[in-house]
C-alpha cells in the first residue's frame, strides 16, 4: 500500500474554471458547476502542486519548504479529499490508497490540537446563482419565507444567510 501512495501524482483540473490568486488564498471559480471555492493557503499550496508530475512524498518535502512548517502525509489527504469533494481535480483520488486518506478536518483537528489547526487545509465553497436568479434573489440579511429564495439558497429562521 505504501508504494501506490507514493507512486500517486494527483492532477488539478484547469478546464472551465477561473483562477484567482489572492495573497495568501486561491479563488476558484468553476464555469460549468457555478460554484465557487475559496482555498486556504495550506490547500492552495497542495493545489498547487497536484501538477500530474509530483508524488505524494515530494509535496510533503516541497510544502515543508514552503510553509515553512513540517507537513506530514495527513495534512496532504486532508488537502486532497476537500478538492476532490470541490471537484478541483481531474480524477478523484482513490481514499483506500492510503491510511490517512479518510480522515475528516475534525479528526485531523482533534490530533493535531487547535492551535495547529489553521495550517490545515481549508477549501470553502458556495453556489454562485445564474443571473435570473441573482435578479429574482433575496440577499443575505434580509426575510425569506424557506422555499429558497435567498441568492445564498440558505433560509435559516425566516432570514437569508
Amino acid at each position: 500500500m505504501k508504494e501506490k501512495t507514493e507512486q500517486l501524482v494527483p492532477l488539478m483540473r484547469r478546464e472551465g474554471l477561473v483562477i484567482q490568486g489572492l495573497a495568501d488564498e486561491i479563488l476558484v471559480y468553476d464555469q460549468q458547476r457555478h460554484q465557487a471555492h475559496c482555498l486556504n493557503r495550506t490547500a492552495a499550496t497542495v493545489w498547487k502542486h497536484c501538477d500530474g508530475s509530483r508524488t505524494i512524498a515530494e509535496m510533503i518535502e516541497l510544502m515543508t519548504k514552503e510553509l515553512d512548517t513540517p507537513v506530514d502525509e495527513q495534512v496532504i489527504w486532508l488537502g486532497l479529499g476537500q478538492l476532490r469533494k470541490a471537484r478541483l481535480l481531474e480524477e478523484p483520488v482513490t481514499p483506500s490508497s492510503s491510511p490517512f486518506a479518510a480522515v475528516s478536518r475534525r479528526e485531523a483537528i482533534r490530533r493535531v490540537g487547535l492551535v495547529a489547526a489553521a495550517a490545515l487545509p481549508l477549501v470553502t465553497s458556495i453556489i454562485a446563482p445564474t443571473a435570473a436568479q441573482a435578479v429574482n434573489c433575496t440577499p443575505n440579511g434580509q426575510a425569506c419565507n424557506g422555499n429558497g429564495n435567498c441568492c445564498s439558497h440558505n433560509c435559516v429562521g425566516n432570514i437569508c444567510v
